[in-house]
């Protein structure tokens, strides 16, 4: 596949020295190429930024060609989620402990960024989850929220459990008891759901997984189900002080009894390289 790459921007924690050293040297290495280099405004302030493009998180997903993640999983989490829905790719170097999503080492960079220029990659469509949460008797909700890897409801107070609802689909599947539950897409199967017993599903499989966390059962296992379902979780009792709901990490509001929190999967994706 061939593909013209003429504006790149670069993202991560660029006031951490490591991740700074290795956005200096890409822009050293693509400047012979002509390409314009972008980074996050406040970055540009930086002295070994400041012959690069200033460009807003609005500006990502429609003035780019490509966008180059440097960090762990969880920087490559928070790039997905800022170009959900658009064309542009995303290619990851891997400063973390894991590296699932950002699989390209450092020694690996240039010559990995040189394949993609001249067209050497494969390029994968992954799946994005949307979560609203939904208030009384009119159906009111919240802002919408996407998540690359997980959207996870979790109990609001420590040391005890908590009892919650799902319904898929419009049909009734359980009444939970525990800490929560996650529901992951097949990219999010390893990461806080693989550590709960759930599956690792094949990222090209159009499933979702729901696991439950710590739950109070021996039948309250993990299920895997199509990726047209829309999963529907509320609190059991109207009693339950709030649950509280993240996507990939980070915490979105909190889930109150007689609220539902539905989650499906978005008609946005993400693009991997």
């Amino acid at each position: 596949m061939t593909s013209t790459f003429s504006r790149i921007a670069l993202w991560g924690q660029m006031t951490d020295a490591s991740v700074a050293r290795l956005a200096r040297q890409i822009i050293e290495h693509l400047r012979s190429r002509a390409i314009t280099i972008l980074v996050a405004p406040e970055v540009c302030d930086l002295p070994e930024f400041a012959d690069c493009q200033a460009i807003t998180d609005k500006e990502l997903s429609d003035q780019l060609d490509l966008l180059i993640s440097i960090g762990g999983d969880g920087t490559m989490l928070g790039a997905a989620r800022r170009v959900a829905g658009a064309t542009v790719p995303i290619l990851g170097v891997n400063l973390g402990r894991l590296g699932f999503l950002t699989d390209i080492l450092p020694e690996q960079m240039t010559s990995a960024i040189d394949a993609v220029l001249s067209g050497d990659y494969l390029e994968e469509n992954r799946l994005l989850l949307r979560s609203v949460i939904r208030s009384g008797k009119d159906g009111s909700k919240s802002s919408e929220h996407f998540a690359f890897n997980d959207v996870v409801l979790q109990k609001g107070v420590s040391g005890r459990m908590f009892d919650f609802n799902t319904v898929i689909g419009g049909t009734f599947v359980n009444k939970h008891s525990g800490d929560g539950l996650i529901v992951a897409t097949p990219t999010g199967s390893t990461a806080y759901a693989l550590s709960c017993g759930g599956p690792i599903v094949e990222p090209s499989v159009k499933a979702l997984v729901m696991v439950p966390i710590c739950p109070h059962s021996l039948s309250d296992r993990p299920l895997v189900v199509p990726s047209t379902s829309e999963i529907e979780i509320s609190l059991a009792d109207a009693d339950e002080p709030p649950a509280h709901v993240t996507c990939d990490g980070e915490e979105i509001g909190q889930l109150a009894p007689r609220q539902t929190l539905m989650v499906s999967v978005a008609n946005e994706t993400v693009t991997l390289l």
